[in-house]
């Protein structure tokens, strides 16, 4: 019986692993372009709106893009060491993902902080 090597199984898997990473890392890449678009285009309207709780809410919007970015990031940092990993690819992903973790922990805080602050908002307004 042959080997996964021996029987090219090994390179196909791969080449699609690192295809597949070239696509999540695209795709996090593409939720930020949007991200930035939407929030620029809400920026945009807001201006003439007076209050920072607007500005709030575009901030907030922006979150959740970046929030879904980071995520995406991670997972293809994960896929490129899925396969085969050295140490130093470990270390290196190790490092990558608390990082990434840790950003995405503290923008979902900020996020769920100030949907809270406007709840109470429009809690006191009614």
């Amino acid at each position: 019986m042959l080997s996964p090597a021996e029987s090219g199984v090994e390179e196909l898997v791969l080449n699609l692993v690192q295809w597949l990473k070239l696509a999540v890392e695209a795709s996090g890449a593409v939720v930020i372009g949007i991200g930035v678009l939407v929030a620029g285009v809400r920026y945009l309207q807001r201006c003439l709106e007076p209050g920072m709780a607007q500005f709030n809410a575009v901030r907030l919007s922006f979150a959740r893009f970046l929030a879904l970015a980071l995520e995406l990031q991670l997972a293809a940092d994960i896929l490129s060491t899925a396969v085969a990993p050295s140490w130093d690819q470990i270390g290196k992903l190790a490092a990558i993902a608390v990082l990434r973790t840790a950003l995405n922990f503290f923008l979902g805080k900020e996020i769920r902080d100030t949907e809270h602050e406007g709840e109470g908002r429009r809690t006191d307004q009614s």
